[in-house]
């Protein structure tokens, strides 16, 4: 996708921004209000879903209830980007001495999955359609969120989401670009078409668009859990659950998927369990951070910052280009490991102790040359190489299709998710209003790789919220859109704030970079070695350096929604709260 920056509201200041057109800011001077509170705040990749996190902040729900709330309007507002039936990884960080915990919020293949079907059929590629399809994780990351850490009902907390989904919201700029971007894949599906096509043609941004088979479905899980409230709210909560996995619905998915020749079934549904386990954690720059485990890239931010730490002395912050130049290549490092040791945990050793460790950080920061880059995707350092994909013919736009939500609590609890999967890779299945997750297209076909796909296989998600403890001892929630580019929008704000003193909304809004030297997690798995984008806010002396130090440089737009939509939620133990949202895209804050 070729996006520029769009505009948007900006809940906590008040205000529309400017297009890309207009004149650069400051770091000083950012373009939305920094988001101080002492009560509650929420920030979003859409101003609805945040305003909607905060009404239940106000009505005394939790963190975990305000970021449920939030990010099921996300999926009906940025069902372009996210859907319900998608995946939802959740990273939740409850009051006092608690360690975070992980939701993790991706399904497998189906039982019947069979990588030799891709490589025989079709080349070693994962198209587009049924075939792609893993088991939907979001509703059930959801409800199990809500179950262990909550205080409300589903009822209450998708009531906003599903008023939005029966009465409409208004397109933004973005949505329309997305739906003409990918136009076809939206017609190809009437389910889909009818929702995201009105009349048959392309959105226009301010128009009404509704959802109503997915309120009905929504209304639905409600209803069932309402009719089971009897029983204690857990129990009623696993009614809905249940109506999703083992109902009526489950019914609807398997026989549509019959249908069309996939192998969804309702086996796989009813078989379906999202796990509950411990952050993985590294420790760099006196910062402690926590992510999703090796089934996603999310440890991928720990090894960049662990490999970084020995590069960055003090006082080298990111606006020099040595130190542009130190990070590409500390995530160059970090994403080679990614590629040949990454995979769902259940099926492989990933040796994550290890990548995690300062040691062996700082033995992987002594390969980088202070003025000369790789060049290519370098070599990974413990595990046998894998076979990359041949150097991509012409550059491509990733499919960036997902959204971003983090809230924090007058107690001090933070929530972070990044749910995905938007309705133009998969069909909708009629009368449902759903569109069963397509994020198979993140797996590999390759047996020798990793992450090749089998039965019961997790894809390894690109999608990975985060927290962090900061080296003055206040906590933070964060997360950003972006695919392969999250882990390095996410490292670099989280530097700014720790290593710049910025506060978050700063660091939010200033220029960023990302390599793109290594294979693609999507399929096809493009490899473009050597290259790197930057904002084109760096300015001609950065990217000039970095051409002389062997960057293939591609210069983004000034402020391009493609380097990622990052969103921050901070709180120390005195209440303060802090919370930032990216104007990259139509993203918004409330803080009170």
């Amino acid at each position: 996708m070729g996006h520029a920056r769009h505009a948007g509201a900006d809940a906590a200041a008040g205000r529309v921004h400017a297009g890309h057109h207009g004149p650069a800011r400051p770091v000083s001077a950012p373009y939305r209000a920094r988001g101080y509170a002492t009560r509650h705040a929420a920030a979003a990749t859409h101003h609805l879903a945040a305003q909607a996190a905060g009404r239940v902040l106000d009505a005394g729900g939790n963190a975990v209830d305000a970021g449920v709330a939030g990010g099921l309007v996300l999926n009906v507002v940025q069902g372009e980007f996210c859907h319900f039936a998608g995946v939802a990884p959740i990273i939740v960080w409850p009051p006092g001495d608690a360690a975070p915990s992980v939701i993790a919020g991706v399904g497998p293949w189906p039982r019947r999955a069979d990588a030799e079907v891709f490589r025989r059929a079709h080349g070693g590629r994962i198209p587009e359609g049924v075939l792609r399809t893993v088991v939907p994780a979001a509703p059930d990351a959801w409800i199990t969120a809500l179950a262990r850490f909550g205080t409300m009902s589903f009822g209450e907390v998708a009531s906003q989401a599903i008023a939005y989904a029966r009465d409409g919201f208004r397109a933004t700029e973005l949505f329309c670009e997305v739906v003409r971007e990918f136009e076809a894949g939206f017609r190809a599906s009437p389910g889909s078409a009818a929702v995201f096509l009105p009349e048959g043609r392309l959105p226009r941004p301010g128009e009404l668009i509704r959802m109503t088979e997915l309120a009905a479905t929504l209304e639905f899980l409600a209803g069932e859990e309402r009719a089971a409230a009897a029983r204690g709210r857990v129990a009623a909560l696993q009614a809905a659950r249940d109506a999703f996995y083992r109902g009526d619905i489950a019914a609807r998915i398997a026989a549509f998927y019959a249908e069309q020749g996939g192998w969804l079934a309702r086996a796989d549904l009813a078989g379906f369990a999202v796990p509950v386990e411990s952050a993985a954690s590294a420790r760099a720059f006196g910062t402690d951070v926590h992510m999703c485990g090796a089934w996603s890239q999310g440890p991928v931010l720990g090894m960049a910052l662990v490999n970084a730490a020995p590069l960055l002395p003090p006082g080298r912050g990111l606006s020099d280009p040595e130190a542009v130049h130190a990070m590409a290549e500390s995530y160059a490092l970090a994403f080679s490991d990614r590629h040949a040791s990454f995979g769902d945990p259940d099926f492989v050793a990933v040796p994550l102790d290890r990548l995690l460790d300062p040691a062996y950080g700082a033995a992987r920061a002594r390969l980088v040359q202070p003025d000369r880059a790789f060049g290519d995707m370098p070599p990974a350092g413990v595990a046998a190489p894998i076979q990359r994909p041949a150097a991509a013919a012409r550059w491509t736009e990733p499919e960036l299709d997902t959204a971003f939500i983090c809230t924090v609590d007058r107690h001090g609890g933070l929530f972070a998710a990044t749910p995905s999967d938007g309705c133009f890779a998969g069909p909708m299945v009629p009368g449902t209003g759903l569109c069963p997750s397509s994020r198979g297209s993140q797996s590999w076909t390759d047996p020798a790789h990793p992450a090749c796909l089998g039965p019961g296989r997790r894809p390894r998600l690109t999608t990975s919220p985060a927290m962090a403890r900061l080296p003055d001892g206040r906590r933070m929630a964060f997360g950003t859109p972006g695919d392969d580019v999250q882990p390095q929008a996410m490292g670099q704000v989280l530097l700014r704030i720790v290593r710049e003193g910025m506060p978050a909304q700063d660091a939010v809004e200033a220029p960023r970079f990302a390599t793109m030297s290594f294979p693609r997690s999507s399929d096809p798995h493009e490899h473009f070695p050597g290259r790197v984008a930057i904002e084109a806010r760096y300015g001609e002396a950065v990217l000039g350096w970095m051409r002389d130090a062997g960057h293939r440089v591609a210069p983004w737009a000034e402020w391009d929604w493609r380097a990622g939509s990052v969103g921050v939620a901070i709180t120390d133990a005195a209440g303060r709260i802090e919370a930032a949202a990216d104007p990259r895209r139509p993203s918004g804050v409330s803080a009170r």
